[in-house]
Protein backbone atom coordinates (compact mmCIF):
# COMPACT_ATOMS: atom_id res chain seq x y z
CA UNK A 1 0.00 0.00 0.00
CA UNK A 2 1.61 3.20 -1.06
CA UNK A 3 2.00 5.48 1.65
CA UNK A 4 -0.20 8.84 1.98
CA UNK A 5 0.95 12.09 0.39
CA UNK A 6 1.25 14.69 2.74
CA UNK A 7 -1.46 16.86 2.63
CA UNK A 8 -3.87 18.01 5.56
CA UNK A 9 -6.67 16.34 4.54
CA UNK A 10 -4.63 13.24 4.44
CA UNK A 11 -3.21 13.80 7.74
CA UNK A 12 -6.21 14.24 9.55
CA UNK A 13 -8.02 11.82 8.36
CA UNK A 14 -5.32 9.33 9.40
CA UNK A 15 -5.90 10.51 12.81
CA UNK A 16 -9.45 10.07 12.46
CA UNK A 17 -8.63 6.30 11.56
CA UNK A 18 -6.70 6.58 14.20
CA UNK A 19 -8.35 7.56 17.19
CA UNK A 20 -11.62 7.80 16.50
CA UNK A 21 -13.41 8.24 19.60
CA UNK A 22 -10.70 11.23 21.27
CA UNK A 23 -11.93 14.54 21.03
CA UNK A 24 -11.21 16.86 18.26
CA UNK A 25 -12.84 20.13 18.75
CA UNK A 26 -13.86 21.50 21.68
CA UNK A 27 -16.42 25.01 21.34
CA UNK A 28 -19.11 25.81 24.36
CA UNK A 29 -21.12 23.06 24.55
CA UNK A 30 -20.10 21.21 21.17
CA UNK A 31 -18.06 18.04 21.49
CA UNK A 32 -16.57 16.84 18.29
CA UNK A 33 -14.27 13.37 18.38
CA UNK A 34 -12.35 12.51 15.14
CA UNK A 35 -14.66 10.33 13.87
CA UNK A 36 -17.76 13.05 14.13
CA UNK A 37 -15.10 15.72 13.21
CA UNK A 38 -14.30 13.93 9.72
CA UNK A 39 -17.87 12.78 9.12
CA UNK A 40 -19.18 16.28 9.42
CA UNK A 41 -16.44 17.70 7.08
CA UNK A 42 -16.94 14.71 4.78
CA UNK A 43 -20.71 15.84 4.76
CA UNK A 44 -20.01 19.10 3.82
CA UNK A 45 -17.05 18.47 1.59
CA UNK A 46 -20.06 16.66 -0.93
CA UNK A 47 -22.02 19.88 -0.43
CA UNK A 48 -18.44 21.42 -2.08
CA UNK A 49 -18.57 18.98 -5.10
CA UNK A 50 -22.44 19.02 -5.81
CA UNK A 51 -21.90 22.87 -5.73
CA UNK A 52 -19.94 22.26 -9.02
CA UNK A 53 -16.64 23.11 -7.17
CA UNK A 54 -13.77 22.09 -8.86
CA UNK A 55 -10.18 21.48 -7.55
CA UNK A 56 -8.28 24.11 -6.32
CA UNK A 57 -11.54 26.66 -6.01
CA UNK A 58 -11.06 29.33 -3.47
CA UNK A 59 -13.76 29.08 -0.28
CA UNK A 60 -13.77 32.11 2.18
CA UNK A 61 -14.71 31.47 5.85
CA UNK A 62 -15.89 34.27 7.76
CA UNK A 63 -16.60 33.55 11.07
CA UNK A 64 -15.46 33.90 14.42
CA UNK A 65 -13.26 31.07 15.87
CA UNK A 66 -16.02 28.37 15.72
CA UNK A 67 -16.06 24.60 15.52
CA UNK A 68 -17.78 25.29 12.59
CA UNK A 69 -14.86 27.19 10.94
CA UNK A 70 -12.44 24.27 11.28
CA UNK A 71 -14.93 21.88 9.67
CA UNK A 72 -15.64 23.87 6.60
CA UNK A 73 -11.64 24.15 6.44
CA UNK A 74 -11.10 20.51 7.03
CA UNK A 75 -13.85 20.19 4.39
CA UNK A 76 -12.39 22.49 1.85
CA UNK A 77 -9.03 19.85 2.15
CA UNK A 78 -10.86 17.05 1.58
CA UNK A 79 -12.50 18.23 -1.70
CA UNK A 80 -8.79 19.79 -2.77
CA UNK A 81 -10.22 23.11 -2.37
CA UNK A 82 -8.38 25.81 -0.67
CA UNK A 83 -10.26 27.57 1.87
CA UNK A 84 -9.72 31.69 2.18
CA UNK A 85 -9.42 32.78 6.00
CA UNK A 86 -11.68 36.55 6.04
CA UNK A 87 -10.58 38.82 8.65
CA UNK A 88 -14.11 39.41 10.51
CA UNK A 89 -12.92 43.25 11.31
CA UNK A 90 -12.57 43.96 7.86
CA UNK A 91 -15.62 46.53 5.98
CA UNK A 92 -17.03 46.48 2.53
CA UNK A 93 -13.93 47.45 0.32
CA UNK A 94 -11.47 45.36 2.64
CA UNK A 95 -14.29 42.22 2.58
CA UNK A 96 -14.70 42.72 -1.49
CA UNK A 97 -11.28 42.60 -2.27
CA UNK A 98 -10.00 39.53 -0.54
CA UNK A 99 -13.25 37.91 -2.02
CA UNK A 100 -12.87 38.76 -5.43
CA UNK A 101 -8.89 38.86 -5.26
CA UNK A 102 -9.19 35.09 -4.27
CA UNK A 103 -11.39 34.46 -7.08
CA UNK A 104 -13.71 32.70 -4.08
CA UNK A 105 -16.59 31.03 -5.88
CA UNK A 106 -18.15 29.92 -2.30
CA UNK A 107 -18.52 32.11 1.23
CA UNK A 108 -19.49 30.48 4.83
CA UNK A 109 -19.82 33.17 7.02
CA UNK A 110 -21.83 33.56 10.43
CA UNK A 111 -25.13 35.34 10.19
CA UNK A 112 -24.31 38.30 11.79
CA UNK A 113 -22.04 39.02 9.09
CA UNK A 114 -25.17 39.29 6.68
CA UNK A 115 -25.69 42.78 5.94
CA UNK A 116 -22.08 43.63 5.37
CA UNK A 117 -22.34 40.51 2.50
CA UNK A 118 -25.94 41.65 0.99
CA UNK A 119 -23.87 45.35 1.17
CA UNK A 120 -21.43 43.74 -1.61
CA UNK A 121 -23.15 41.10 -2.84
CA UNK A 122 -23.56 42.68 -6.37
CA UNK A 123 -19.24 43.06 -6.32
CA UNK A 124 -18.88 39.28 -5.99
CA UNK A 125 -19.29 38.25 -9.43
CA UNK A 126 -17.31 34.68 -9.35
CA UNK A 127 -19.59 33.71 -6.12
CA UNK A 128 -22.31 30.78 -6.49
CA UNK A 129 -22.57 29.50 -3.30
CA UNK A 130 -23.35 30.79 0.39
CA UNK A 131 -23.76 28.89 3.21
CA UNK A 132 -24.70 30.90 6.40
CA UNK A 133 -24.01 29.17 10.29
CA UNK A 134 -26.68 30.10 12.16
CA UNK A 135 -25.43 32.14 15.17
CA UNK A 136 -28.61 33.35 17.01
CA UNK A 137 -28.47 37.15 15.37
CA UNK A 138 -31.72 36.29 13.56
CA UNK A 139 -29.73 37.91 10.59
CA UNK A 140 -29.76 36.16 7.57
CA UNK A 141 -28.71 36.51 3.47
CA UNK A 142 -31.64 36.18 1.09
CA UNK A 143 -30.93 32.57 -1.13
CA UNK A 144 -27.97 31.26 1.43
CA UNK A 145 -28.00 27.87 2.29
CA UNK A 146 -28.12 27.19 5.91
CA UNK A 147 -24.76 25.32 6.72
CA UNK A 148 -26.67 22.18 9.30
CA UNK A 149 -29.05 21.66 7.40
CA UNK A 150 -27.13 21.01 4.25
CA UNK A 151 -24.44 19.34 6.21
CA UNK A 152 -27.83 16.92 8.14
CA UNK A 153 -28.82 16.76 4.42
CA UNK A 154 -25.36 15.34 3.05
CA UNK A 155 -23.63 12.01 2.44
CA UNK A 156 -20.14 11.74 3.51
CA UNK A 157 -17.76 12.21 0.36
CA UNK A 158 -15.73 9.49 -0.35
CA UNK A 159 -11.64 9.32 -0.03
CA UNK A 160 -9.90 11.11 -2.82
CA UNK A 161 -6.71 10.84 -4.19
CA UNK A 162 -4.98 14.15 -3.16
CA UNK A 163 -1.65 15.89 -4.15
CA UNK A 164 0.82 17.51 -2.40
CA UNK A 165 1.06 20.27 -5.14
CA UNK A 166 -2.37 21.37 -3.94
CA UNK A 167 -2.45 25.11 -2.58
CA UNK A 168 -2.97 26.32 0.71
CA UNK A 169 -3.19 30.01 1.28
CA UNK A 170 -3.21 32.50 4.10
CA UNK A 171 -4.27 36.01 3.31
CA UNK A 172 -2.40 38.88 5.33
CA UNK A 173 -2.57 41.96 6.02
CA UNK A 174 0.73 42.94 7.65
CA UNK A 175 2.51 45.95 6.01
CA UNK A 176 1.98 44.74 2.56
CA UNK A 177 -0.45 46.87 1.55
CA UNK A 178 -4.18 45.91 0.52
CA UNK A 179 -4.05 42.05 1.98
CA UNK A 180 -2.41 39.32 0.11
CA UNK A 181 -2.77 35.59 -0.46
CA UNK A 182 0.41 34.02 0.51
CA UNK A 183 0.50 30.97 -0.65
CA UNK A 184 2.68 27.42 -0.09
CA UNK A 185 2.18 23.76 -1.14
CA UNK A 186 0.45 21.15 1.12
CA UNK A 187 3.39 18.90 1.19
CA UNK A 188 6.07 21.50 2.34
CA UNK A 189 3.46 23.73 4.57
CA UNK A 190 2.33 19.98 6.66
CA UNK A 191 5.63 18.55 6.60
CA UNK A 192 7.37 20.77 7.53
CA UNK A 193 4.93 21.91 10.68
CA UNK A 194 4.83 18.39 11.18
CA UNK A 195 8.65 18.20 11.80
CA UNK A 196 8.93 20.96 13.91
CA UNK A 197 6.26 20.32 16.19
CA UNK A 198 8.09 16.54 16.47
CA UNK A 199 11.47 18.07 17.10
CA UNK A 200 10.17 20.27 19.84
CA UNK A 201 8.61 16.78 21.49
CA UNK A 202 12.03 14.69 20.78
CA UNK A 203 9.96 12.92 18.64
CA UNK A 204 11.50 11.05 15.41
CA UNK A 205 10.75 13.14 12.57
CA UNK A 206 8.17 11.62 10.05
CA UNK A 207 8.94 11.01 6.28
CA UNK A 208 5.18 10.61 5.47
CA UNK A 209 2.00 11.14 7.32
CA UNK A 210 1.54 7.51 7.94
CA UNK A 211 4.81 7.75 10.00
CA UNK A 212 2.25 9.56 12.73
CA UNK A 213 -0.29 6.80 12.77
CA UNK A 214 1.42 4.82 15.77
CA UNK A 215 2.54 7.91 17.38
CA UNK A 216 -0.73 9.35 18.08
CA UNK A 217 -2.01 5.72 18.85
CA UNK A 218 0.25 5.68 21.52
CA UNK A 219 0.29 9.66 22.99
CA UNK A 220 -3.82 8.49 23.06
CA UNK A 221 -2.82 5.17 25.08
CA UNK A 222 -1.13 7.03 27.77
CA UNK A 223 -3.69 10.02 27.58
CA UNK A 224 -1.07 12.35 26.24
CA UNK A 225 -2.66 13.90 23.31
CA UNK A 226 -2.19 17.39 23.13
CA UNK A 227 -5.39 19.96 24.00
CA UNK A 228 -4.49 23.14 22.89
CA UNK A 229 -6.28 26.83 22.75
CA UNK A 230 -5.90 29.17 20.42
CA UNK A 231 -6.64 32.57 22.17
CA UNK A 232 -6.51 34.46 19.38
CA UNK A 233 -8.20 34.43 15.77
CA UNK A 234 -8.03 31.31 13.99
CA UNK A 235 -8.17 33.64 10.51
CA UNK A 236 -4.93 34.80 11.27
CA UNK A 237 -1.56 31.87 11.27
CA UNK A 238 -0.11 31.80 14.66
CA UNK A 239 -3.90 30.49 15.84
CA UNK A 240 -4.49 28.53 13.08
CA UNK A 241 -0.98 27.05 12.55
CA UNK A 242 0.40 26.66 15.87
CA UNK A 243 -3.03 26.38 17.56
CA UNK A 244 -4.90 23.87 15.54
CA UNK A 245 -2.65 22.65 12.52
CA UNK A 246 -0.09 21.28 15.08
CA UNK A 247 -2.04 19.78 17.31
CA UNK A 248 -4.47 18.41 15.47
CA UNK A 249 -1.44 16.83 13.51
CA UNK A 250 -0.65 15.26 16.46
CA UNK A 251 -3.83 13.91 17.40
CA UNK A 252 -4.73 16.71 19.66
CA UNK A 253 -7.91 18.83 20.30
CA UNK A 254 -8.60 22.33 19.53
CA UNK A 255 -10.16 24.12 22.52
CA UNK A 256 -12.30 26.78 20.99
CA UNK A 257 -13.89 29.74 22.64
CA UNK A 258 -16.11 32.87 21.19
CA UNK A 259 -14.08 35.26 20.26
CA UNK A 260 -16.22 38.19 19.94
CA UNK A 261 -14.06 40.19 22.82
CA UNK A 262 -11.03 38.77 24.63
CA UNK A 263 -12.05 37.78 28.44
CA UNK A 264 -8.71 36.72 29.93
CA UNK A 265 -10.88 35.06 32.98
CA UNK A 266 -13.02 32.89 30.39
CA UNK A 267 -9.73 31.56 29.31
CA UNK A 268 -8.44 30.99 32.52
CA UNK A 269 -11.73 29.27 33.34
CA UNK A 270 -11.11 27.25 30.12
CA UNK A 271 -7.65 26.19 30.94
CA UNK A 272 -8.71 24.79 34.30
CA UNK A 273 -11.41 22.82 33.26
CA UNK A 274 -10.75 21.56 29.69
CA UNK A 275 -7.62 20.35 31.11
CA UNK A 276 -5.46 23.05 28.48
CA UNK A 277 -1.93 22.16 27.82
CA UNK A 278 -0.96 24.90 25.05
CA UNK A 279 -2.34 28.04 24.76
CA UNK A 280 -1.70 30.50 21.57
CA UNK A 281 -1.47 34.05 22.40
CA UNK A 282 0.18 37.39 20.52
CA UNK A 283 2.88 38.66 22.97
CA UNK A 284 2.13 41.08 25.62
CA UNK A 285 -1.09 42.28 24.33
CA UNK A 286 -2.64 39.12 25.69
CA UNK A 287 0.18 37.75 28.33
CA UNK A 288 -0.56 40.82 30.09
CA UNK A 289 -4.28 40.99 31.01
CA UNK A 290 -4.00 37.05 31.25
CA UNK A 291 -1.00 37.17 33.89
CA UNK A 292 -3.42 40.40 35.76
CA UNK A 293 -6.18 37.82 36.03
CA UNK A 294 -4.09 35.56 37.37
CA UNK A 295 -2.63 37.94 40.01
CA UNK A 296 -6.15 38.91 41.08
CA UNK A 297 -7.58 35.44 41.57
CA UNK A 298 -5.00 34.85 43.48
CA UNK A 299 -5.04 37.87 46.11
CA UNK A 300 -8.75 36.87 46.20
CA UNK A 301 -7.64 33.91 47.65
CA UNK A 302 -9.06 31.66 44.74
CA UNK A 303 -6.51 30.99 42.14
CA UNK A 304 -7.08 29.05 38.99
CA UNK A 305 -5.81 25.75 38.53
CA UNK A 306 -3.39 26.06 35.55
CA UNK A 307 -1.63 22.62 36.63
CA UNK A 308 -2.40 21.15 33.51
CA UNK A 309 -0.67 23.47 31.42
CA UNK A 310 3.14 22.82 29.49
CA UNK A 311 3.20 25.39 26.92
CA UNK A 312 2.38 29.11 26.20
CA UNK A 313 3.32 29.98 22.56
CA UNK A 314 3.50 33.67 20.84
CA UNK A 315 4.24 34.79 17.66
CA UNK A 316 3.52 38.07 16.07
CA UNK A 317 4.37 40.70 17.91
CA UNK A 318 6.79 41.55 21.06
CA UNK A 319 6.14 39.34 24.14
CA UNK A 320 8.53 41.33 26.62
CA UNK A 321 10.80 39.28 29.40
CA UNK A 322 8.55 41.10 32.15
CA UNK A 323 5.13 39.79 30.44
CA UNK A 324 6.70 36.25 30.42
CA UNK A 325 8.17 36.46 34.17
CA UNK A 326 4.50 37.14 35.00
CA UNK A 327 3.39 34.07 33.56
CA UNK A 328 5.90 32.17 34.66
CA UNK A 329 5.21 33.29 38.51
CA UNK A 330 1.86 31.41 38.24
CA UNK A 331 2.46 28.53 34.98
CA UNK A 332 5.39 25.81 35.20
CA UNK A 333 5.45 26.16 31.19
CA UNK A 334 7.82 26.37 28.42
CA UNK A 335 7.14 29.67 26.79
CA UNK A 336 7.86 29.76 22.66
CA UNK A 337 8.23 32.79 21.31
CA UNK A 338 8.32 32.68 17.89
CA UNK A 339 9.39 35.95 15.61
CA UNK A 340 8.13 35.79 11.36
CA UNK A 341 5.12 36.41 9.28
CA UNK A 342 2.90 34.73 7.20
CA UNK A 343 5.53 34.61 5.57
CA UNK A 344 8.01 32.65 7.11
CA UNK A 345 9.91 32.14 10.83
CA UNK A 346 12.96 33.51 11.23
CA UNK A 347 14.10 32.84 15.33
CA UNK A 348 12.81 31.52 18.46
CA UNK A 349 13.22 32.60 22.14
CA UNK A 350 12.43 29.07 24.36
CA UNK A 351 12.32 30.20 28.03
CA UNK A 352 11.32 28.58 31.36
CA UNK A 353 11.53 29.60 35.30
CA UNK A 354 14.98 28.42 35.59
CA UNK A 355 16.00 30.59 32.09
CA UNK A 356 14.20 33.82 32.70
CA UNK A 357 17.03 35.83 34.73
CA UNK A 358 18.72 36.05 31.95
CA UNK A 359 16.13 36.33 28.96
CA UNK A 360 16.08 39.37 26.96
CA UNK A 361 13.09 41.14 24.82
CA UNK A 362 12.94 40.48 21.23
CA UNK A 363 16.28 38.56 21.14
CA UNK A 364 16.05 35.30 19.41
CA UNK A 365 18.25 32.07 18.18
CA UNK A 366 18.63 32.43 14.26
CA UNK A 367 16.69 29.50 12.76
CA UNK A 368 19.22 27.25 10.84
CA UNK A 369 18.20 27.73 7.19
CA UNK A 370 18.01 31.35 8.17
CA UNK A 371 20.46 35.04 8.11
CA UNK A 372 20.68 38.01 8.33
CA UNK A 373 21.90 40.09 5.19
CA UNK A 374 22.12 43.14 3.33
CA UNK A 375 20.37 44.42 0.94
CA UNK A 376 22.61 42.92 -1.99
CA UNK A 377 23.18 39.78 -0.25
CA UNK A 378 26.51 40.15 1.83
CA UNK A 379 26.10 37.85 5.47
CA UNK A 380 26.19 39.99 7.89
CA UNK A 381 29.01 39.05 10.35
CA UNK A 382 28.05 38.07 14.29
CA UNK A 383 28.88 40.32 16.19
CA UNK A 384 29.88 43.49 13.75
CA UNK A 385 26.79 45.69 14.85
CA UNK A 386 25.65 45.69 11.36
CA UNK A 387 22.23 45.68 10.98
CA UNK A 388 20.73 43.74 8.27
CA UNK A 389 17.55 41.99 7.08
CA UNK A 390 16.19 39.05 8.37
CA UNK A 391 15.55 36.56 5.54
CA UNK A 392 14.36 33.23 6.33
CA UNK A 393 15.38 29.90 3.93
CA UNK A 394 12.96 27.36 5.77
CA UNK A 395 9.50 27.14 4.64
CA UNK A 396 9.54 29.41 1.78
CA UNK A 397 6.35 30.40 0.38
CA UNK A 398 5.51 30.13 -3.46
CA UNK A 399 4.68 33.98 -3.71
CA UNK A 400 1.79 36.22 -3.28
CA UNK A 401 -1.22 35.23 -5.30
CA UNK A 402 -1.80 37.11 -7.78
CA UNK A 403 0.75 39.57 -7.43
CA UNK A 404 4.07 38.92 -9.05
CA UNK A 405 5.66 41.98 -8.02
CA UNK A 406 5.68 41.65 -4.45
CA UNK A 407 6.64 38.53 -4.77
CA UNK A 408 9.43 39.18 -6.33
CA UNK A 409 10.61 41.91 -4.27
CA UNK A 410 9.44 39.69 -0.92
CA UNK A 411 10.85 36.04 -2.11
CA UNK A 412 14.39 36.45 -3.22
CA UNK A 413 17.35 34.30 -4.13
CA UNK A 414 20.54 35.23 -2.51
CA UNK A 415 23.76 32.88 -3.03
CA UNK A 416 21.92 30.24 -4.85
CA UNK A 417 18.89 30.05 -1.84
CA UNK A 418 15.55 31.45 -1.71
CA UNK A 419 14.65 33.50 1.25
CA UNK A 420 11.35 34.90 2.22
CA UNK A 421 12.69 38.97 3.44
CA UNK A 422 9.72 40.25 4.49
CA UNK A 423 11.62 43.63 5.68
CA UNK A 424 12.09 43.10 9.40
CA UNK A 425 15.65 44.34 10.86
CA UNK A 426 17.53 43.31 13.18
CA UNK A 427 21.68 42.63 14.39
CA UNK A 428 23.00 39.16 14.81
CA UNK A 429 25.50 38.58 17.79
CA UNK A 430 28.08 37.03 18.57
CA UNK A 431 26.30 34.53 20.40
CA UNK A 432 24.13 33.62 16.78
CA UNK A 433 21.21 35.45 18.66
CA UNK A 434 19.41 38.07 17.10
CA UNK A 435 18.11 41.35 18.43
CA UNK A 436 15.11 42.44 16.53
CA UNK A 437 15.02 46.06 15.74
CA UNK A 438 11.80 46.32 13.19
CA UNK A 439 10.29 46.82 10.09
CA UNK A 440 12.07 49.38 7.50
CA UNK A 441 8.63 50.65 6.65
CA UNK A 442 7.76 51.56 10.30
CA UNK A 443 11.46 53.05 10.75
CA UNK A 444 11.60 56.87 11.23
CA UNK A 445 14.30 59.06 10.24
CA UNK A 446 15.13 61.81 12.74
CA UNK A 447 17.96 63.91 12.09
CA UNK A 448 19.62 60.95 9.37
CA UNK A 449 19.60 58.65 12.09
CA UNK A 450 16.78 55.84 11.51
CA UNK A 451 15.31 54.75 14.69
CA UNK A 452 13.33 51.20 14.75
CA UNK A 453 10.09 51.62 16.77
CA UNK A 454 10.05 48.26 17.97
CA UNK A 455 13.72 49.17 20.04
CA UNK A 456 12.11 52.12 21.67
CA UNK A 457 8.90 50.04 22.49
CA UNK A 458 10.46 47.64 24.26
CA UNK A 459 12.72 50.08 25.99
CA UNK A 460 10.15 52.19 27.36
CA UNK A 461 7.70 49.24 28.31
CA UNK A 462 10.34 48.13 30.73
CA UNK A 463 8.98 51.26 32.98
CA UNK A 464 6.80 49.74 35.52
CA UNK A 465 4.07 52.19 34.85
CA UNK A 466 3.57 51.39 31.09
CA UNK A 467 1.24 49.37 30.04
CA UNK A 468 1.64 49.16 25.89
CA UNK A 469 2.63 52.19 23.58
CA UNK A 470 3.80 52.09 20.06
CA UNK A 471 6.52 54.73 18.90
CA UNK A 472 5.73 56.40 15.49
CA UNK A 473 7.36 59.34 13.41
CA UNK A 474 5.66 62.88 13.38
CA UNK A 475 6.67 66.12 11.84
CA UNK A 476 9.23 68.40 12.82
CA UNK A 477 10.79 71.27 11.21
CA UNK A 478 14.19 70.63 12.76
CA UNK A 479 15.13 66.48 12.67
CA UNK A 480 12.24 66.07 9.48
CA UNK A 481 10.72 63.32 12.14
CA UNK A 482 10.30 63.96 15.54
CA UNK A 483 10.45 60.41 17.12
CA UNK A 484 6.63 59.84 19.15
CA UNK A 485 5.40 57.67 21.96
CA UNK A 486 1.97 56.90 22.02
CA UNK A 487 1.34 55.07 25.03
CA UNK A 488 -1.23 54.03 27.87
CA UNK A 489 -0.54 53.37 31.34
CA UNK A 490 -1.18 50.33 33.76
CA UNK A 491 -2.97 52.32 36.30
CA UNK A 492 -5.11 54.49 33.89
CA UNK A 493 -2.79 58.30 35.14
CA UNK A 494 -0.75 60.38 33.02
CA UNK A 495 3.16 59.40 33.40
CA UNK A 496 5.54 62.54 33.93
CA UNK A 497 7.38 63.02 30.50
CA UNK A 498 10.34 63.42 32.73
CA UNK A 499 10.34 60.85 34.07
CA UNK A 500 9.98 58.96 30.98
CA UNK A 501 12.78 60.63 29.39
CA UNK A 502 15.04 59.83 32.01
CA UNK A 503 14.30 56.15 32.16
CA UNK A 504 14.49 55.86 28.48
CA UNK A 505 17.82 57.49 28.18
CA UNK A 506 19.13 55.19 30.86
CA UNK A 507 18.57 52.31 27.93
CA UNK A 508 18.87 54.12 24.49
CA UNK A 509 21.21 56.23 22.66
CA UNK A 510 19.89 60.15 23.19
CA UNK A 511 18.86 59.93 19.40
CA UNK A 512 16.48 57.33 19.97
CA UNK A 513 14.23 58.59 23.10
CA UNK A 514 11.23 60.16 21.72
CA UNK A 515 10.81 63.38 21.61
CA UNK A 516 6.92 63.19 22.37
CA UNK A 517 4.81 61.44 24.52
CA UNK A 518 1.12 60.85 23.84
CA UNK A 519 -1.37 59.18 26.64
CA UNK A 520 -4.25 57.50 25.98
CA UNK A 521 -6.44 54.89 27.34
CA UNK A 522 -5.79 52.07 24.67
CA UNK A 523 -3.25 51.65 22.12
CA UNK A 524 -4.76 51.18 19.25
CA UNK A 525 -3.98 47.35 17.64
CA UNK A 526 -5.59 45.09 15.49
CA UNK A 527 -7.89 41.86 17.20
CA UNK A 528 -4.52 39.63 16.75
CA UNK A 529 -2.33 42.31 18.86
CA UNK A 530 -0.51 43.38 16.12
CA UNK A 531 0.32 47.29 16.00
CA UNK A 532 -1.86 49.46 13.96
CA UNK A 533 0.69 52.42 13.44
CA UNK A 534 -1.76 54.27 11.03
CA UNK A 535 -4.14 54.84 14.16
CA UNK A 536 -1.16 55.96 16.40
CA UNK A 537 -0.01 58.27 14.28
CA UNK A 538 -3.55 59.75 13.85
CA UNK A 539 -3.75 59.91 17.54
CA UNK A 540 -0.22 61.88 17.70
CA UNK A 541 -1.07 64.18 14.99
CA UNK A 542 -4.13 65.00 16.76
CA UNK A 543 -2.62 65.54 19.80
CA UNK A 544 -0.44 68.16 18.21
CA UNK A 545 -3.57 69.40 15.96
CA UNK A 546 -1.59 68.27 12.98
CA UNK A 547 -4.20 66.37 11.54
Amino acid sequence: MAESEWHLANLWENVAKAIPDSEAVVCADERLTWQEYENQAAKLAQVFVDSDLKPGTKVAIYSYNSAEYLVAQFAAFKARLCPININYRYLETELAHVINNSDSEAVIFQAEFAPRLETIRDQLGDVKLFIEIDDGSGLHLEGAKNYKAEIANASPMPTIKRSGDDIYMLYTGGTTGLPKGVMYDHKTFSSTLMSKAMRLRGLPLPQSPDDLIPIIKSMAEKDVLPRAMPACPLMHGTGMWVGVVIPHGLGGAAILFDNHSFDPDHILKLIETERVQEVVIVGDVFARPISKALDAALGAGRPYDTSSMKMVNSSGVMFSSEAKADILKHMDVTIFDSMGSTEGSIGVSIGNRGSMETDQTARFMLAPSSRVMTEDGREIKPGSGEAGLLCNGGMVPIGYYKDESKSAETFRMFNGVRYSVPGDYAILEEDGTITLLGRGSTCVNSGGEKIFPEEVEEALKTHPNVYDCLVVGIADEKFGQAVTAVMSSVDGTAIDASELKGHIRGLLADYKAPRHYVMTKTVPRADNGKADYKSAKAIALKAFNLE
